[in-house]
């Protein structure tokens, strides 16, 4: 159970993202499901530009953007990032320069009132 708004905001990022990566020498984005004992686990990988082993330890900071032009704020992965650890899950990502990046978002799968009481 989540706060359906503040998912589709995670969810419309890591896709623009993806998209952006994909951009200039065309690509492909995929999207999957699954289950993971009791978590939901959706990916969302790219074969784009992929992302330097040197920022890969600040892409969830505030107002860090790996894009070569200044597009948007540089908020997109902190706030995601902040979204996803409010609902008590994790986002997990690996990435290969020139190979592509996979994001993976974690959320546990609870009752309406586990999840009341979780966002609290």
């Amino acid at each position: 159970m989540v706060v359906s708004d503040q998912i589709k905001q995670v969810f419309l990022n890591l896709l623009t993202n993806a998209a952006d990566a994909c951009h200039e020498r065309g690509g492909v984005v995929t999207v999957s499901t699954r289950q993971e004992n009791d978590r939901v686990a959706v990916t969302i990988q790219d074969t784009g530009v992929g992302i330097k082993p040197s920022e890969m330890g600040h892409i969830f900071r505030p107002f860090f953007s790996t894009k070569a032009e200044v597009k948007g704020t540089g908020l997109g992965l902190s706030v995601s990032y902040g979204i996803v650890k409010k609902h008590h899950g994790e986002i997990l990502v690996e990435s290969q320069p020139g190979e592509g990046t996979t994001f993976t978002v974690l959320l546990p799968i609870k009752s309406t009132e586990e999840k009341a009481s979780a966002l609290e």
